[in-house]
């Protein structure tokens, strides 16, 4: 799968193509038009067929692309100021990011005296990029609601009193389906690296939100990796 992308990465990644891909490899590639004038035009459909065709052929390349704000929005008269699409593709694949850097012996690194590679893993699924958010534009209290499907009664929580007018409110969520696999992908990876694997959360603050990734993770590593991690000499902590 092919997620062309905005502006310069449409350049390079079009020299890229013509010149180490297509004289090399003969591929069957299925082409989404990323750029933001197609998502406009579409109504943001292409990106979501495009994380859908990934889906189905498990292996895509996609370029940089514009998520746009306020400037965007009258620069490319956009009919609204649409999601991160890395954002939405993110969602729908329920996966975890990977970040590790490309190594060249030709290439200077930033920091000389580092020797040993890291690989960040980030979860990317729900929280901010699927957040809901409002402007407070008078006093009164917020509240979150949770209706359940089945029996039993609402849960309220009591967020805050506006006791002046002006503000900002934001609810955002996860699941532990995702959680789950979020932590099977990172023990995976760090296994197959051979690494120790760390899990960095503020928990002391957010103790349920934060906990609840924290927990999961150690049930996860417990029931299943643990004996893996230690027949290689690595581990997991919580930090």
């Amino acid at each position: 799968v092919e997620m062309d992308g905005d502006e310069m990465t449409r350049v390079f990644w079009k020299s890229i193509k013509e010149k180490l891909i297509y004289p090399f490899l003969e591929l069957d590639i299925k082409y989404f038009d990323l750029g933001l004038p197609n998502r406009d035009a579409t109504n943001d459909k292409v990106t979501i067929e495009s994380a859908e065709a990934t889906l189905k052929y498990n292996v895509a390349i996609k370029c940089a692309t514009i998520t746009p704000d306020e400037g965007r929005v009258k620069e490319f008269n956009l009919k609204q100021m649409w999601r991160s699409p890395n954002g939405t593709i993110r969602n729908i694949l329920n996966g975890t990011v990977f970040r590790e850097p490309i190594i060249c012996r030709n290439v200077p690194k930033l920091v000389p005296g580092w020797t040993k590679p890291i690989c960040i893993g980030r979860h990317a699924f729900g929280d901010q990029y699927r957040a809901s958010e409002e402007i407070i534009r008078g006093a009164g209290t917020l509240k979150m609601v949770f209706v359940p499907d089945g029996q039993g009664g609402n849960t309220e929580l009591e967020v805050y009193r506006f006791k002046h007018p002006g503000g900002v409110a934001m609810s955002m969520y996860n699941t532990d389906e995702s959680i789950q696999a979020f932590a099977e992908a990172s023990m995976n990876t760090a296994l197959q690296k051979k690494w120790p694997l760390y899990l960095s959360t503020k928990n002391t603050i957010l103790k349920k939100y934060d906990g609840r990734f924290k927990d999961i993770f150690q049930e996860v590593y417990e029931s299943k990796w643990k004996s893996k991690f230690e027949a290689i000499g690595i581990w997991y902590e919580h930090r």
